[in-house]
């Protein structure tokens, strides 16, 4: 689909994708905007990038990292004084595993 064929039921569609509920007004709106972007990605499209290596950052960079090596920690109590919540000596955190089997 081209930018010109966006029509405002593709919109709607969107909208709807995206769990968006937009007013006559707004969709109209909507739509031109979305037009403009699939019409830059159109544009995007035509570049030749033919023997262009990619790449994760424009700049040349590395990350440095320490050495892991084992140091001084903390006192559990120390620890437990910033936890939003505790049980005993242990910090609480919310469930994020079901037990059951699926």
């Amino acid at each position: 689909m081209s930018a010109q064929e966006l029509s405002t039921q593709d919109v709607r569609h969107i909208a709807k994708l995206s769990r968006l509920a937009p007013n006559d007004a707004t969709v109209d709106s909507m739509r031109a905007t979305l037009s403009s972007i699939l019409g830059h990605i159109a544009k995007l499209s035509t570049v030749d990038v033919a023997g262009v290596q990619p790449m994760a950052h424009p700049l040349s960079i590395s990350n440095r990292l320490d050495a892991d090596e084992a140091g001084e920690t903390l006192p559990i109590e120390q620890v437990l004084l910033n936890a939003p919540a505790r049980v005993e000596r242990f910090l609480a955190v919310p469930k994020v595993l079901d037990e059951g089997g699926a």
